[in-house]
Formats: C-alpha cells, sequence, structure tokens
C-alpha cells in the first residue's frame, strides 16, 4: 500500500502545464526535469510580483505543485488556503495529493473524487489517486471499477492493470489476475519489476513456491531502479514462498543479508517479523547474526535484534535469559522508535510477573519515543492495564483516560474501562460521566461490569445487580456471563445452593454463550461436580475436556491440580505424576508448581516404573533448589527415600538440615520423628541408638502437646525403644500417658491411642496383671473409635479366662 502514496502523484504532476510569463516557463522546465525543490525559490519571487488575477493563480498552482513534488506539505496546504486555489480544480487535485501524502486517507480520496467529476488535464490523475485510496481503505471492489476506467489511459493504463492484478490476487480471483497482469505492457523500468514481483506473488498464490521463488530471487539481484516498496514486498513475498515450501533455512539468507546491508531501513520491522517466522520453523535456528547485531551500536538494527534474541529465548524456554535481553534494550541511552512494540511486548511479560512497577517504567519509555496517537492509545491502555492489576485503580482510570482518544479501535473498550476504574475509586460523578460517552452496549456492559465487580467483591448487592441486567437486557451478548456469575455466587453461598447454581448454568449454556462464559461455567461445573459422591470419573472427563477446550485460561493451572489430585486419590499414580509434571513445567511462575512438583515425587515414588526413586529424587531436588515453601518438606521426602534405599547416614544429614534451617513447625516434627526412627532401627545394630531414639521422641512429645498425633506418635515409639532396653515399667508407663485421658475428652485422634492400649494391655498379660488389664480394656471399648469392639472382645475373653466379673 506504500507504493500507492508514492507512484499516486509523483509522475503525474509533471505532466501538467499552463502557460504564463517567463518564470512560469522556468518552472515548468524545472518540474520536467525533475528538480522541483529549484522550482520553489523562483515562483515565489514571481508570485510576490504578479499583478494581475489569472497570473497570480498560474503561479500559485505550479508553486503549489513544486512544493508538493518537494514533499513540502505544510506550506502546500497553507498555500492552498488562498483564494485562488481553494476552489480551483488544480487547488483541490494538489490538496487531493498532499492529503494522500500524509496518510489523510478520507480526506485525500473525497477531493479526488470531487476533481474527477470535471474532466480535463487532472481528470485520469484523481481517478487514479481516488482508486489508490479506495485501494489503502481495502474497498477492494470500488478501486477496482475506478482502476478499470484508466485501462485506455497512455498515462496511468500499465499501473492501474498492475493495481488491478494485485488486488485481484487479494481477493482470490487467480484467473482474472493473470489475465490483467498479462494485459499491462510496462515501459519503464519500475514499473517492468513491479510486474516481475506480481508474477511472483501469483505463483506464490497459485501453490506453486518454487516458481515463485525462481521468479522473485531475480529482484533482489539487483535491486538499482526498484521502487522501495517493491522491493520489500519482494523481500516478503520471497520469505513466504520459503515458509510454504518448508525451507526457511534458506529464506532467511536473503533476510540476513538485507538487514546486514541496509541498517537503517524504515521497513526493518517488518523486515525482523517475518525474519522471526522463519526463525519459529527452523529446529536450530542461526543466532549469530541476530547476536551480532544486538551488539551493533547501528541503530535501529541493535534494538530490534535485542528484542528478537529475545524471543527466541522465549521460545526455547529460557524466560529469564529473554527478560534479560530485553531489560537490556529498554536501558539503551537513545531507544529508536522501532523499539516502541518490543517495549510494548516486554511490559506485558513483566505484567504476567506481576513486576507492574518495572512494566510501568518501560512503557513510559515507550511514550516518551513520542509514538503516533494510535500506538500511544495502545501504550496508555496497557499502562492503564498495569495499573489496574497492581491495585491503583484511580491511575488507571487516568491511563484509560489517556487511551480514549477519538473514534479509535481502544476508544469505547478504554471508556468503559476508565468508568469501571473510577467505578472502584468510587467516584460516582466520573462514572457517570464516562458513562455518557459510552454507545449503548458499551452502557450496558458497564452495568455487567458493575455487577460482576460488586460479585467480586462479595457484596451483598452484587446478585440484584446480575438479575437486574439479565431482566433488562436479555438479548446482551454477555448476558450468559451475568447468569454464570449468578452460578458462582449460589455456589459460593452458606450452605451452597447447588440446584440453583446448576439451574443459572444450564440457563446460561442455552443462552449463546460467549467464550468467557463457556469457560467459566466448565470451570464452575467441575467444582459442583467434585462435591458429589463417587464422581472421579466424571471430575476427570470434565477436567480433561476443559484443559482442551481452555487450554490458555487463567484457571487451568487450578483445573490441571484438580486432575492430578483425584488420579493421586484413586492411587493411579503414573496419571497423577503426568498432570503434576506439566503442571510445573507450564506455570513455573505459579503458586502451585513447586506443590505440584512435591506431589509428582509422591507418585514416583509410589510407582513401581524403573528409574521411579531417581525420577522422585530429581523431582524433590527441583522443589528443594527453588528455595520455596515446600522446600524442607522436600528435603524431609529425600530423607524418607533415602531411608528405604537402606543410606541411613544420608538420611540423617538431610533430617539435621531440616532441623537447624528455617523449617516449620510440623516439618521440624516429621525430620525429629525421622531421625528418631533411623536410630530405633539402628538399635539392633548398637543398643546405644535406642537411647538416642528415646532422646528424639522425648523432644518431639515434649513439643508437640497441641498436636496428639506427633505427640502419641513420639510417646508409642519412645515406648517400644525402653521396652527393647527391657525396662518395661517405663515402657507401660510411657504408654499410658497416651491412653490416659481425663473423662469427658475424646481423643483427637485414636490410631497410636489404640496401638499405646493394645500394646499396655499385653505388657500387662505378660506379667499377669488381669486386673490391670481389664481396666485398659474397659477404657479402650468405652473410647467410642474404630477398635471399641475389639477391645469389648478382648475384655470379655479375660474376664471369662480368669473369673474376673463383678457382683
Amino acid at each position: 500500500m506504500k507504493l500507492a502514496f508514492i507512484l499516486g502523484f509523483i509522475g503525474t504532476i509533471c505532466a501538467l502545464s499552463c502557460a504564463g510569463g517567463e518564470p512560469l516557463e522556468v518552472a515548468i522546465r524545472t518540474l520536467a526535469d525533475g528538480v522541483p525543490e529549484a522550482a520553489i525559490a523562483p515562483l515565489k519571487g514571481a508570485l510576490a510580483q504578479a499583478s494581475n488575477d489569472p497570473e497570480q493563480t498560474a503561479l500559485s498552482e505550479k508553486l503549489v505543485e513544486a512544493l508538493v513534488s518537494s514533499q513540502r506539505f505544510t506550506e502546500a496546504l497553507q498555500l492552498l488556503e488562498q483564494p485562488a486555489l481553494r476552489n480551483s480544480i488544480a487547488g483541490k487535485f494538489f490538496r487531493a495529493q498532499t492529503f494522500a501524502a500524509l496518510g489523510r486517507i478520507d480526506e485525500a480520496a473525497a477531493q479526488y473524487r470531487e476533481v474527477s467529476q470535471t474532466p480535463g488535464r487532472y481528470w485520469a490523475a484523481s481517478v487514479f489517486g481516488e482508486a489508490e485510496m479506495l485501494r489503502a481503505r481495502g474497498n477492494i471492489g470500488d478501486a477496482l471499477k475506478s482502476y478499470a476506467q484508466l485501462f485506455a489511459d497512455p498515462e496511468f493504463a500499465t499501473r492501474s492493470r498492475l493495481r488491478s492484478a494485485e488486488l485481484l490476487m487479494i481477493r482470490g480471483e487467480l484467473a482474472n489476475a493473470h489475465r490483467i497482469l498479462e494485459q499491462a505492457e510496462p515501459t519503464r523500468l519500475a514499473e517492468k519489476r513491479e510486474r516481475r514481483f506480481l508474477r511472483g506473488r501469483f505463483e506464490l498464490a497459485s501453490g506453486r513456491p518454487d516458481r515463485a521463488i525462481g521468479v522473485l530471487q531475480p529482484l533482489l539481484g539487483r535491486i538499482d531502479g526498484t521502487p522501495h516498496a517493491v522491493i520489500i514486498a519482494a523481500l516478503l513475498a520471497l520469505a513466504d514462498a520459503h515458509l510454504a515450501q518448508r525451507t526457511p533455512e534458506t529464506g532467511d539468507d536473503f533476510l540476513e543479508d538485507y538487514i546486514e546491508h541496509h541498517a537503517n531501513d524504515p521497513a526493518l520491522p517488518e523486515i525482523f517479523a517475518k525474519l522471526d517466522q522463519l526463525y519459529t520453523l527452523e529446529k536450530k535456528p542461526g543466532r549469530g547474526e541476530l547476536e551480532r547485531w544486538a551488539h551493533d551500536a547501528m541503530q535501529p538494527r541493535r534494538a530490534l535484534s535485542q528484542w528478537y534474541v529475545a524471543r527466541l529465548e522465549l521460545r526455547g524456554g529460557r524466560r529469564e535469559r529473554a527478560l534479560r535481553d530485553l531489560d537490556e534494550m529498554s536501558r539503551t541511552e537513545r531507544p529508536p522508535i522501532e523499539a516502541i512494540p518490543a517495549f510494548m511486548e516486554f511490559a506485558k511479560l513483566l505484567m504476567a510477573d506481576r513486576n507492574f512497577n518495572r512494566a510501568l517504567e518501560v512503557l513510559s519509555i515507550a511514550r516518551s519515543l513520542r509514538p503516533a496517537a494510535d500506538v500511544a492509545a495502545r501504550i496508555d491502555f496497557i499502562a492503564g492495564r498495569a495499573h489496574e492489576f497492581a491495585g491503583d485503580a484511580k491511575a488507571a482510570a487516568a491511563a484509560f483516560d489517556r487511551a480514549n482518544i477519538g473514534n479509535g479501535p481502544l476508544a469505547q473498550t478504554s471508556a468503559l474501562n476508565a468508568s469501571l476504574a473510577w467505578l472502584q475509586v468510587g467516584d460516582d460523578a466520573q462514572v457517570q460521566s464516562h458513562a455518557g460517552n459510552l454507545t449503548a452496549p458499551a452502557r450496558e456492559d458497564l452495568a455487567l461490569e458493575e455487577g460482576l465487580a460488586l460479585a467480586n467483591r462479595k457484596d451483598a448487592h452484587a446478585e440484584e445487580a446480575l438479575r437486574k441486567f439479565v431482566h433488562d437486557f436479555p438479548e446482551n451478548p454477555r448476558t450468559s456471563e451475568a447468569l454464570v456469575a449468578l452460578a458462582e455466587l449460589a455456589y459460593h453461598s452458606t450452605p451452597p445452593r447447588i440446584k440453583e447454581a446448576r439451574a443459572s448454568l444450564d440457563f446460561a449454556l442455552h443462552s449463546r454463550p460467549t467464550e468467557v462464559a463457556r469457560e467459566r461455567a466448565a470451570y464452575l461445573d467441575l467444582w459442583i461436580q467434585d462435591i458429589a459422591v463417587d464422581a472421579d470419573e466424571k471430575v476427570i472427563a470434565l477436567a480433561t475436556a476443559f484443559l482442551r477446550d481452555h487450554a490458555t485460561s487463567a484457571f487451568a493451572a487450578d483445573v490441571r491440580m484438580k486432575l492430578a489430585e483425584t488420579y493421586f486419590r484413586r492411587q493411579d499414580f503414573a496419571n497423577a505424576q503426568t498432570q503434576f509434571e506439566l503442571l510445573a513445567q507450564q506455570n513455573p511462575k505459579s503458586p502451585l508448581a513447586d506443590k505440584a512438583l512435591f506431589f509428582a515425587a509422591q507418585c514416583a515414588s509410589a510407582s513401581f516404573e524403573p528409574n521411579a526413586v531417581d525420577r522422585s529424587l530429581a523431582l524433590l531436588g527441583q522443589v528443594v533448589r527453588s528455595d520455596s515453601s515446600f522446600k524442607w518438606a522436600a528435603r524431609n521426602q529425600q530423607a524418607a527415600i533415602e531411608r528405604r534405599l537402606g543410606k541411613l547416614d544420608e538420611a540423617l544429614v538431610l533430617y539435621d538440615e531440616v532441623l537447624k534451617n528455617d523449617a516449620r513447625i510440623a516439618e521440624k516434627r516429621e525430620a525429629l520423628c525421622g531421625k528418631g526412627d533411623i536410630y530405633l532401627e539402628l538399635g539392633a545394630r548398637d543398643r546405644a541408638n535406642y537411647a538416642r531414639a528415646i532422646d528424639c521422641y522425648a523432644k518431639l512429645a515434649a513439643d508437640a502437646e497441641s498436636a496428639p498425633h506427633w505427640r502419641n506418635q513420639a510417646l508409642y515409639k519412645q515406648a517400644v525403644c525402653l521396652e527393647k532396653q527391657d525396662d518395661r515399667d517405663a515402657a507401660l508407663a510411657t504408654l499410658y500417658r497416651i491412653i490416659d485421658i481425663p473423662p469427658g475428652d475424646k481423643p483427637i485422634e485414636f490410631f497410636w491411642y489404640y496401638k499405646a492400649g493394645f500394646d499396655a494391655a499385653r505388657l500387662l498379660e505378660e506379667t499377669a496383671k488381669w486386673d490391670s488389664v481389664v481396666s485398659v480394656y474397659q477404657r479402650l471399648a468405652s473410647s467410642g473409635g474404630s477398635r471399641s469392639s475389639e477391645a469389648k472382645n478382648q475384655l470379655d475373653r479375660i474376664r471369662l479366662e480368669h473369673f474376673l466379673w463383678q457382683e
């Protein structure tokens, strides 16, 4: 499309002339020679001395032609405001040329259309200019009609046919495009090369990339005389041909060579983007050129190279290195304007890491490069998001207000987000002020977002606001989102209103649900099903479907964790391990990642697969190195595995590491117990280890008074050690401390309680202390736990065998 602005007026205005005076004749010759700059001063001088209106008009028309040809558009527009040119055909034509060159497409098209209604010297150029504007706007049908009017014009026939062929290819009408392309008979070198380029595009569009390469490649061998727009288009088309032919390693050579020899080409952003596409398909993309340019002082090549090196790192899973590359780029003393998209991408990555302050610094750098208004709006919009995620609603509102410019694509979205931010601030006046500038659909969205915001804050008025939205706007495309939010409120109520939640979900899924509604509904349905008894199969099916249909969802990590936990609960350790490891790989920054690795290690440890233990230790090592909250739990797990492998000394070292560092109380209890268990096991070799075990268990029992499970376990194992030391009295006294619960108190846990009680009864039976045995069994039988009936049976047996029935 850039070619339209180049060829739309240069080459046509020099052919237009009129009579009048020597300065005018000199100016005409100078313009015809292609040196418009040399005509400006003489024409200005002659215009200042013009004595009559016809002479003044003729000189003004020639001066504006010279100014436009010299690309001095601001001066041209000032001159065009003079009465002599405001309503003249020539004035309107050059006004159109100026608007076209400045990218003011709609204004240019209107002026061209007006001039084209009048036959004369400007008619053909105006028809062509209007066609170019229609083409730039993507109005292919009308553009083709305008070009067709010029097929017989000697000046514009070739260019019109070339443009028509290009548009027909875009529309997929390859046969018509080929026919018109063959009818073009260019005589100028630039047009000949443009036709060759279009032939290459035709071959590519026809599915013959090998032929396209053969046609396009010679264009890049010698670029003298070829318009810049054609060179760039040919370069990109050649890359596309290699992409289609799956030969990216060859295709990138042409792009790299062009970048090497044209380090400041204004089209470098497009060329780098295409080069990145080729690198994406390469198994081992060559980084040499990019890295060399990344250390080259030549701008903008250096900044773009740093950006695309970072992209290679991201694709290779080396996110931290990518962030370092982007950070280095952002700290360049005078970054080029071409780096703005890189700064925006860097800011988004920082936001994903919740580094909002740094993201805002990077966006500020991008803003300081004075981008075009639409790009500045996008920067401000991202900044608004950063402030929003950081919890600074007032700053977010201000940023969204800045992004809300004119009728740009972000205008309504920015206005809506600004309204929501002001809503969070509590500034009702600002909310109402913005609401007045919103379209009706946006005002409906504001009503919905207000209800959703209330729901997120668990506000009592949320349900009322959402029901009102559903009632007032039943045909709104986002009604389904309100219904899902109502289902979520019902599910999270106390007690949960499950039947109502299901009804709202069903209604939502039959109300033309949006993608957001389908995603949230699928997520909520999973948790509703999880409540049901024996619902594992259903939960697995729903979680699997969610991850397939909503792979990029913010809920994906939670769903994968639920899927993994369900497999784990079913003791399907292989599938559970797979899901835990996938969760950690795909969400390395997630708070769930280390938990997932920890449980993946447990799955591997429980597996009978070859090398399962080695895999478990490797996974636990990753958790330890992450220095997360699971670090010491992972160390304990490593110690447990070393114990299973018979490496008791290694296990003791790991337990001591836990005990000497900042592990949590529960983890230290586990380590202390594990250490005692090892000494208990070693007591068979050296009875001195029983004393060491007793010391560990005594510390655990004393430290864990508020945790009956640990206290009772420690006392029980201490009793075992005492019995092995032949101190049966001390062993019995220790066991009795476990079962000696004051009347009316209920044991918090029964496992160690019953083990201690039955062992105490055994020790008493072995010494024929039958009354004491009966007392112990009575205590156990009256406890109300799972082994009470077993204790009652033992009690009856002792009474029968030893005639201990009470009178």
